[in-house]
C-alpha cells in the first residue's frame, strides 16, 4: 500500500495562501485600468491620478469638494415623492423610493441649500444619479424651484450641478413633466432680476434635466469626457440609421459646437466658480 507523507519534500514547502485583500480598499480605474487606493482617490475627489478620468461623486461628495466646510445649509431636507398614478411593475414607486433612501440615504435625488464658497454665499443644488439615476420629479423640481427663489431674493449666486441620467421621472407621469417648465420659468425669472445662474454638468446629464435648467445656465460649465445630451446615442443612431460623430455628446464635442462655455477638472471647479461669481458680481455693480 503506497504512503504519502504531507511533510515538504526536499526541502519545498507550501506556499502560504495570501491574506484576502479587504473589499472596498481599491478601485480599478474605469478608463486607464490602474489599481488606484480608495482613500488616495478620495483624497483627489474621485478623479484617477494617472490618466485624470472623473468618477461619479455622491452628492455629499460633491458639496463638500465645493463648500467651505461646515458652511452648507440643506433647504427643504423633509420633501418625499408620492405615488400620484400608483405605478405598478416589476417593483411600484414607494418600493423604488424606499430602495434608494436606504441605498443613498437621501431623500430624493436632489440637495440643495445655501453655504460659503471661499467665504462667499451661494446657493447650490446638487443631483445624485444613484438615486432612480437623478430623475427630476416633483420633490426635485419643487426643491430646485424654490432655490432658485431663494437665491433670486436674497441676491446671491446660484450654482446647479447636475448628474441626471433619468431625466423627467415617468412614475410620476405628468407632474415629473411639469418640473421642466417650472424651474425653466423660476429661471427666467432670477435672470431678468439680474441674477447670476452657473450650471455644471457632469457625467451623465441627459433627457429632461439637460432639456430644462441644466441648459438655462448664464454660463455653463461641464467636467471632462462627460455624457451629456437629450437621448443617448445608441438611441439616436437607431433611429437615423447613421453612425454618429466620433466623441458625440461628450462634454469636448459639445464645447467645440457651442453648447457649453467651459471645460473644468473637478479639482478646478471650485475656484473657478468662485472667480466667476466675483467676476460677475463686479460687473453688475459696476453697470448698476
Amino acid at each position: 500500500m503506497a504512503f504519502f507523507s504531507k511533510k515538504p519534500i526536499f526541502g519545498l514547502s507550501r506556499k502560504k495562501k495570501k491574506k484576502d485583500v479587504p473589499d472596498g480598499m481599491w478601485t480599478k480605474c474605469t478608463k486607464c485600468g490602474e489599481l488606484l487606493f480608495n482613500k488616495n482617490l478620495k483624497e483627489n475627489l474621485e478623479v484617477c491620478p494617472k490618466c485624470d478620468y472623473h468618477f461619479r461623486m455622491t452628492a455629499p461628495e460633491r458639496i463638500d469638494s465645493i463648500i467651505d466646510a461646515g458652511s452648507f445649509r440643506e433647504m427643504y431636507k423633509d420633501m418625499v415623492s408620492k405615488d400620484p398614478l400608483k405605478f405598478k411593475g416589476p417593483s411600484d414607486y414607494p418600493t423604488k423610493i424606499k430602495r434608494d433612501q436606504k441605498k443613498t440615504g437621501l431623500k430624493d435625488a436632489a440637495i440643495v441649500g445655501e453655504g460659503l464658497l471661499n467665504g462667499r454665499r451661494m446657493a447650490l443644488a446638487v443631483t445624485d444619479c444613484r438615486f432612480i439615476m437623478g430623475s427630476m420629479g416633483s420633490v426635485v423640481g419643487e426643491k430646485i424651484t424654490r432655490l432658485i427663489e431663494h437665491a433670486d431674493a436674497e441676491k446671491i449666486p446660484l450654482v446647479i450641478v447636475s448628474g441626471s441620467g433619468g431625466g423627467a421621472r415617468m412614475y410620476e407621469g405628468l407632474l415629473s413633466l411639469m418640473q421642466m417648465a417650472k424651474t425653466s420659468v423660476a429661471l427666467d425669472r432670477l435672470n431678468k432680476n439680474g441674477g447670476l445662474f452657473i450650471s455644471v454638468l457632469t457625467n451623465p446629464t441627459m433627457a429632461g434635466v439637460m432639456a430644462s435648467f441644466a441648459s438655462l445656465g448664464d454660463i455653463i460649465l461641464a467636467e471632462p469626457e462627460a455624457l451629456i445630451g437629450f437621448t443617448g446615442p445608441r438611441v439616436i443612431e437607431q433611429t437615423i440609421k447613421q453612425e454618429l460623430p466620433e466623441g458625440f455628446q461628450s462634454s469636448e464635442f459639445l464645447l467645440k459646437h457651442g453648447l457649453i462655455d467651459m471645460i473644468v477638472h473637478r479639482l478646478e471647479l471650485k475656484e473657478r466658480l468662485f472667480k466667476l461669481a466675483e467676476y460677475f458680481n463686479t460687473e453688475t455693480i459696476k453697470s448698476s
